[in-house]
């Protein structure tokens, strides 16, 4: 599986234990910025990450920033992401199996590198259930294209 990986300043030193997860879960990683400290906006990140994984470049995306709100909602505004703001596996699960979550989002200064790691192996290794859960997806592409104007 092909993983786009992309953080703000503040969560280089998860975004680096992510890394780590994904490259021993044999995993192939884009790791997309940023590498420092110095301060860049989370925006050019997260929109990285999810234009990769959209385009069909990765199979899926992670984005960190110090909440994860704001990567949360950057991905979500590029056209077929699926964007889950994490803190628990509970929720790592249940956004795959219910809502085929593409781009993982996760807060370095909320959770700690041990729950990254649980929420990381769950995200990725829990399929999609299909069924009624497609359906509700099929709504949500509906509302995507009416504002693309398509509908």
């Amino acid at each position: 599986m092909k993983i786009a990986i992309g953080c703000d300043h503040k969560a280089v030193d998860l975004k680096e234990t992510v890394k780590k997860v994904l490259l021993e879960l044999g995993m192939e990683v884009f790791d997309l910025g940023t590498q420092g400290p110095e301060r860049v906006d989370y925006p050019d990140y997260g929109q990285k990450v999810a234009e990769l994984v959209a385009a069909g470049g990765a199979d899926r995306g992670i984005a960190i920033c110090a909440s994860g709100v704001g990567m949360s909602i950057t991905a979500n505004k590029v056209k077929g992401i699926r964007a889950v703001l994490c803190q628990d596996s509970y929720v790592a699960r249940l956004s795959r199996q219910h809502n085929n979550t593409n781009v993982l989002c996760m807060g370095a200064l909320v959770i700690g590198p041990a729950v990254a790691e649980e929420i990381v192996r769950i995200w990725l290794s829990t399929e999609f259930e299909g069924g009624r859960h497609q359906q509700r997806l099929e709504k949500i592409h509906q509302i995507e294209n009416k504002q693309d104007g398509k509908i």
